[in-house]
């Protein structure tokens, strides 16, 4: 019989995720030292790291050195427990704002701007298409007028970052994988995926003009299936879907035949290469997050959390197919995914750590404190 692995507290794993990050961004956080930072949606999945890793740094940084952190969010499935103490503690200012709406007056000078909101679940934003578009677009848009009008004030934007997608670049054939950030990309127009790929890339193309034509300090992450604490159980996407099926007792269930291939970046690495691009990055340059290593089938992924999942709570569910429901499901599903890290390796010192068989356990760990959810 193998080793267990320990399941510690809620706490401990979410002080030593952040006390990394800290760590890691001690550099980056400096420079934003004293300013103020704008995060839309702060509520969902990236939000979760991306919020606690700046309140953390606060716990500890003197009065005058403090980042002053505000989340707009919808709110359309409440405030997250997690976001509202940190707001009961005055540690960061909740706005409930719908980025598809014209922007708050007056609206305030954030020195730095993180364009989060969205859906990136395949199975939601196919649900809500126009809804995913507009916030892509139209939202993005709206913070771009916004800092476009204050490029020559006294006190312009320093940083404005806009979440891409690794989806821009569709299905790349084998010698574009690892896919580097100037290929052009293989995407369906008018697939079932399209209203989230094709938003996300015309997004860049405002973000690329703006900077040129404007001189906005706007950035570009194209993030590499990130996964870990803060990713709902609900959200439908595989590895929170094979989570579920393990804390259920039940075998885990894989949707496809397995062969697709796919890296994936544990949530504290990811949020590290975010606040480096939004930071360091360059005006109007797009930057590859994820992890390079390992490139596993979904059937290799599925074992793998069966493993985990073993030596946590000594699960014994196997693994098994089910065709899908939805016939749309794995239409436009890219084959492989798999970054290349060159650029923000070398531009911006960005380096994940957190091995896929050490996340994929935090990442059961936190789901073993975090069982229930409503549609992400």
């Amino acid at each position: 019989m193998t080793d267990r692995f320990p399941i510690e507290s809620l706490e401990e794993l979410l002080r030593r995720d952040l006390d990394d990050i800290g760590r890691r961004l001690a550099d980056v956080f400096v420079r934003m030292e004293g300013g103020s930072l704008l995060i839309t949606g702060g509520g969902g999945f990236l939000g979760y790291y991306l919020v606690q890793a700046v309140t953390h740094h606060n716990a500890t940084a003197p009065r005058e050195a403090r980042i002053d952190v505000t989340v707009w969010d919808n709110y359309a499935r409440g405030v997250p427990a997690w976001l509202e103490s940190l707001a009961a503690r005055g540690e960061v200012t909740l706005r409930r704002h719908d980025v598809r709406d014209p922007l708050p007056e007056p609206m305030p000078a954030f020195d730095w701007i993180v364009h989060a909101a969205g859906i990136a679940s395949p199975i939601y934003y196919r649900r809500h298409p126009i809804e995913t578009m507009d916030a892509n677009v139209g939202g993005l848009r709206r913070l771009l007028d916004h800092a476009a009008a204050r490029a020559h004030s006294d006190r312009p934007v320093r940083g404005l970052l806009f979440f891409s997608s690794s989806e821009i670049y569709g299905d790349p054939p084998p010698p574009h994988v690892p896919t580097p950030e100037d290929y052009r990309g293989n995407v369906s127009c008018t697939g079932p995926r399209a209203c989230y790929d094709e938003s996300k890339r015309y997004g860049e193309t405002l973000c690329v003009n703006f900077a040129r034509v404007h001189g906005v300090p706007v950035r570009i992450a194209r993030p590499f299936n990130n996964y870990g604490p803060g990713l709902k159980i609900t959200d439908r996407r595989v590895i929170p879907d094979f989570c579920r099926d393990v804390l259920e007792g039940r075998d885990i269930v894989m949707l496809s035949d397995g062969s697709p291939t796919r890296t994936f970046c544990y949530a504290a690495d990811a949020v590290c290469g975010y606040y480096r691009v939004l930071v360091l990055g360059r005006d109007g340059r797009a930057y590859n997050i994820g992890a390079d290593a390992p490139e596993v089938s979904m059937r290799d992924l599925a074992r793998r959390v069966v493993d985990v999942a073993a030596r946590l709570f000594d699960y014994r569910g196997e693994v098994v197919h089910q065709p899908p429901r939805d016939d749309e499901y794995l239409v436009d599903n890219p084959s492989r995914r798999r970054p290349d890290l060159t650029r923000a390796r070398t531009e911006l010192g960005y380096d994940p750590r957190v091995d896929l068989d050490e996340g994929l356990r935090r990442s059961l760990v936190w789901y073993h404190y975090h069982r229930e959810g409503s549609d992400a």
